[in-house]
């Protein structure tokens, strides 16, 4: 399939998010990769999405709506499969919890070369068929194309809690660059500061090529660890309306710096990053659903 001059290809879940509030039920297009695809073409990035659709009146609600954001599906829904929803109940302080009903394919050979940045994560690195297939296609990517991960851990999908983690260490020596929450680093490393558990998410990927770590903390901000420096930032204040987008949000600003600077100056001053970073993640918690800015939104 033709990648039509695309940027980046980000590969995981396209859902709808069946989003339950004291009014009421409402239905968004959401998933974490996929609000990472539509947050970077929003920052002006041609980019793909490969995820699992059905051929189905949601799976064709959640084409439509990336089409019209510019983001390219890399396969087409498939007749027969099911689309896959996530059940979202907020809570007063505007958090969410979830309940997934998710199946997850990807096709073998999928080929990662032509694209500038790669963007791998959440339910999509560990569920299986298709998480394997993940990891290969990881695996492909040559050192011009810039790889990027984000666990996004959602523990009621995850049945072995030791082989997602090395799954997780594995896709951490194939990446240039790891983003997680704190409550990822938790899971994964339980009573290790956050600051801690990044560097050592960093040393597993001394023999590979992972070169920064990022750990978003909430009302707290965010630090990046590279081999050189530690750098932090607080995060805005804003009126929470919901934060379902926030982390994709923060991603997906962190993936359209690399590639509009490269890696190097990335990790040579990795503040503005984290800056412009949590402006996307307080924009996106301001606003209902999956709702990443647009570059005018970060330079107003």
């Amino acid at each position: 399939m033709s990648t039509d001059a695309a940027e980046a290809l980000v590969i995981g879940e396209a859902l709808i998010d069946i989003v339950e509030d004291a009014d009421g039920a409402r239905e968004f297009v959401g998933g974490g990769p996929a609000n990472i695809a539509m947050g970077l073409a929003r920052l002006g990035h041609r980019t793909r999405l490969l995820a699992h659709l059905g051929d189905d009146p949601r799976g064709r609600r959640i084409a439509a709506h990336f089409a019209a954001e510019g983001v390219a599906l890399h396969v087409s829904p498939e007749p027969g499969a099911r689309t896959a929803t996530a059940l979202a109940r907020l809570a007063a302080d505007g958090s969410a919890s979830y309940r997934f009903d998710i199946e997850w394919r990807v096709p073998g050979g999928v080929d990662p070369s032509p694209f500038a940045l790669l963007h791998v994560g959440s339910i999509g690195l560990f569920l299986e068929p298709g998480g394997t297939e993940v990891v290969e296609i990881m695996r492909r990517a040559d050192r011009g194309t810039i790889v990027t991960l984000d666990p996004n851990i959602r523990p009621s999908l995850i049945p072995d809690r030791d082989r997602a983690i090395a799954r997780f260490e594995c896709a951490v020596g194939l990446s240039d660059l790891v983003k997680l929450s704190d409550e990822d680093a938790e899971w994964l490393y339980p009573g290790l500061p956050p600051e801690d558990a990044a560097h050592r998410i960093l040393a597993l990927g001394e023999s590979g090529r992972t070169r920064a770590v990022i750990v978003t903390r909430g009302a707290e901000g965010a630090l990046a660890v590279t081999d050189e420096a530690v750098h932090s930032v607080p995060a805005r204040r804003v009126d929470v309306v919901d934060t379902i987008s926030a982390g994709d949000s923060f991603m997906a600003s962190v993936a359209s710096s690399l590639l509009e600077s490269g890696p190097a100056a990335v990790l040579a001053d990795a503040k503005p990053v984290l800056e412009r970073a949590v402006a996307a993640a307080a924009f996106a918690v301001s606003h209902a659903g999956a709702n990443p800015p647009r570059r005018a939104d970060l330079e107003a």
